[in-house]
């Protein structure tokens, strides 16, 4: 295969047996290519990180970045698409599709920097990242070349890319037994394959990973308190903390109680349904808690429009439109509408639920005056008549005209 005059590639790396095999693949396959590794620690299994950089060396590449992006990834990609209450089909939390952006965007950073005309990922042809990959390299660098292995090469099988490192005296610690494909991050992780192919199979214990089955979960319930500022989470049972640190103790605290667990078949954007099993136990918290503070301040119409933000949000950012003005529109949006969501709520955490039990705010609208039946110096019932004259006044008007008729 001729190279298509690329003399550097930097590559999303893993250290998983796609991308060990992805490296000397380039290299065969692109004319002696440099490769680069780029490794984007966003919060997945510290064991993961742990020799790395020799890994991908021993693999044949030239250098090995490893990109520590933890607190920019909660700070900067998942609290925004919080503050729009963003969830795909109804309850995925977007745990994938709000990282794929900033590893896309972190491997432009050092193709910048390493003078490299290409990028290449490990996604395969039929799910979504690739989409959100090259999007993002689309809008960011679009004089990049684009290189997708698993859309040319011919190594089908997990066996097969075993067989392809033996055969290059490539170390490597992947076994011929991976039942299930996961996705790990600090905000979630994800399980797809083995048995829940069919979604007729319940999912087994294998299927979780960081939380505690909720039927296993403590009997004594349990309660965090969760301050809110502008729609963000700030601190976790009074203590402030990073986004990065409140959601690392809150995914503590909820994993041990079963909170997050969701089993769900989605559309891909590609058109193909598949079915997983997502974890989330600090997102899920501070989801609760982000709504809970939602409920005191923002007026009806408000709530509407941010639940309409919300639902366009999880679309935009599942299909990695992450970098187009639509983003960055309805971020907008979002943001003027979180600047006074403030205040503080206790979530009571038992087997699996979580649930807001006490909530204020300094700028709430609720008022036991008001709502009360008691005598009040606002509210003249009187006028409830009026209003509701009016506001039927359509449907009087058309039960009229039947009457005529």
């Amino acid at each position: 295969m001729e190279n298509h005059g690329i003399k550097k590639i930097v590559l999303a790396y893993s250290g998983g047996l796609d991308t060990s095999a992805i490296i000397p693949w380039l290299k065969e396959n692109y004319g002696g290519c440099e490769v680069v590794a780029c490794v984007v620690d966003i919060g997945q299994d510290r064991d993961d990180l742990k020799g790395v950089e020799q890994k991908a060396l021993r693999s044949g590449a030239t250098e090995c970045y490893v990109v520590d992006a933890r607190e920019e990834f909660i700070s900067d990609y998942v609290y925004p698409v919080l503050q729009t209450g963003a969830l795909y089909e109804g309850s995925y939390l977007l745990g994938t599709s709000m990282a794929r952006p900033l590893i896309a965007k972190a491997l432009v950073d050092v193709a910048n920097k390493v003078g490299a005309d290409a990028l290449c990922h490990g996604a395969t042809g039929k799910g979504n990242d690739q989409v959100r990959f090259e999007s993002t390299w689309a809008a960011l660098a679009p004089h990049l070349k684009v290189v997708a292995p698993w859309r040319e090469w011919n190594l089908r099988s997990r066996e097969a890319l075993l067989d392809y490192l033996k055969e290059r005296d490539i170390p490597t610690t992947a076994s011929l037994e991976k039942i299930y494909s996961r996705d790990e991050n600090a905000w979630h992780i994800s399980t797809e394959g083995g048995v829940l192919e069919s979604p007729w199979n319940a999912p087994n214990k294998d299927c979780w990973v960081w939380t505690v089955d909720p039927q296993e979960a403590p009997d004594q319930a349990e309660q965090v308190t969760v301050t809110v500022k502008q729609g963000k989470v700030v601190a976790v049972n009074g203590e402030a903390m990073s986004p990065f640190k409140c959601l690392e103790t809150l995914n503590a605290i909820g994993s041990k109680h079963g909170i997050g667990r969701i089993d769900i078949v989605e559309n891909r954007l590609v058109g193909i349904k598949s079915r997983g099993c997502y974890e989330t136990p600090g997102g899920t918290i501070m989801m609760a808690a982000l709504r809970g503070v939602e409920q005191l301040v923002l007026d009806r119409d408000s709530f509407k429009w941010r639940e309409q933000l919300g639902l366009e949000m999880s679309y935009v950012v599942y299909d990695g439109r992450w970098f187009a003005p639509l983003r960055k529109s309805l971020q907008a949006s979002a943001q003027s509408l979180a600047e006074e969501v403030n205040g503080e709520v206790v979530l009571q955490l038992y087997k699996g639920q979580v649930t807001a039990i006490q909530k204020k705010s300094p700028n709430s609208l609720y008022s036991e005056e008001f709502a009360t039946f008691g005598e009040d110096e606002v509210y003249d019932h009187s006028h409830a008549g009026g209003f509701i004259r009016l506001f039927s006044l359509s449907s009087r008007i058309r039960a009229l005209n039947e009457l005529k008729k």
